[in-house]
């Protein structure tokens, strides 16, 4: 299944977030923890070029904690300053002020030098849709201030947040995905987690997709959750199985698999499978 999508309003954003750049002193970059890779938009390198960046690693409470580092580890060996986050209970978040603060220290040095007075830090936050942006601006300033919701692209234009500390001037920005996805398989990682608007996908290959790689990477996670005396080396096998233990069937006992499908991937998508990381860095 090929997975499009680019509407209008997110070749506009990527329009805005050039603009807005000379106003920024640091990038806040936020990824799921779950797939750092696919998550994050290739066009943001070219577009951010040099400007500080802080990536933060959110939802590492659905993430796998071992792999979690592992994706740590090797965005600081390129050259980042990375946090593991939850934006949802506010767990980490603690720490962004003081990274940004260390990330933007050159500059407020130099203007200092130079005789200019301090002022907050200004930050833009980037990231795809649904990854948590909107949660994170309002843990960060204590209450609701950016429109949050359960899908992807809640978020349609820029607004500057003051968090109450002070310490930081927050640019919201629309979340923005690439053109196309030259690996489709990216396509696929983020379908599972719910980056991609539902309606627009196949449920059942993309379910079916996530069985493929529990199956080979969390193996016991599966069996011990869906009950079963062994994990079937054949990914429909098991999308049968599961269909069967968990009472999803159509008349004369046939699998419904868009049920089979629609569970599976609440299952994942709520952390209810356990902590799991549908991708490694490149060198795991």
């Amino acid at each position: 299944m090929a997975i499009q999508w680019f509407p209008g309003h997110m070749a506009k954003a990527r329009r805005e977030v050039t603009e807005k750049l000379k106003l920024i002193d640091v990038v806040i970059e936020l990824v799921d923890a779950r797939l750092p890779m696919s998550s994050r938009n290739p066009m943001m390198d070219e577009i951010v070029g040099h400007k500080p960046r802080l990536v933060l690693l959110n939802k590492a409470d659905l993430a796998d904690p071992n792999i979690t580092k592992e994706w740590a580890r090797d965005f600081e060996k390129n050259g980042a300053t990375v946090l593991a986050i939850n934006a949802q209970n506010g767990k980490g978040i603690e720490r962004i002020a003081g990274a940004c603060q260390m990330l933007a220290s050159p500059l407020f040095e130099k203007w200092k030098s130079k005789g200019m007075k301090p002022r907050a830090i200004r930050a833009m936050i980037i990231g795809i849709p649904n990854v948590g942006k909107s949660t994170l601006i309002n843990r960060l300033a204590s209450k609701r201030i950016a429109q949050v919701g359960d899908r992807p692209g809640v978020t349609k234009k820029q607004q500057w947040i003051k968090i109450a500390s002070g310490e930081l001037e927050l640019l919201d920005t629309p979340g923005i995905l690439w053109p196309k996805f030259e690996d489709q398989v990216i396509g696929y990682r983020l379908a599972a987690t719910g980056a991609i608007k539902d309606e627009l996908l196949d449920f059942q290959d993309i379910a079916l997709f996530t069985l493929n790689y529990l199956k080979d990477h969390y193996p016991d996670r599966v069996m011990n959750r869906y009950k079963l005396g062994k994990v079937p080396e054949d990914g429909l096998e098991l999308f049968d199985a599961i269909g069967k233990q968990r009472g999803c069937l159509l008349p004369g006992g046939y699998i419904d698999y868009d049920k089979a499908a629609e569970l599976i991937l609440r299952e994942l998508r709520s952390g209810t499978l356990g902590q799991v990381t549908l991708e490694k860095p490149p060198e795991a």
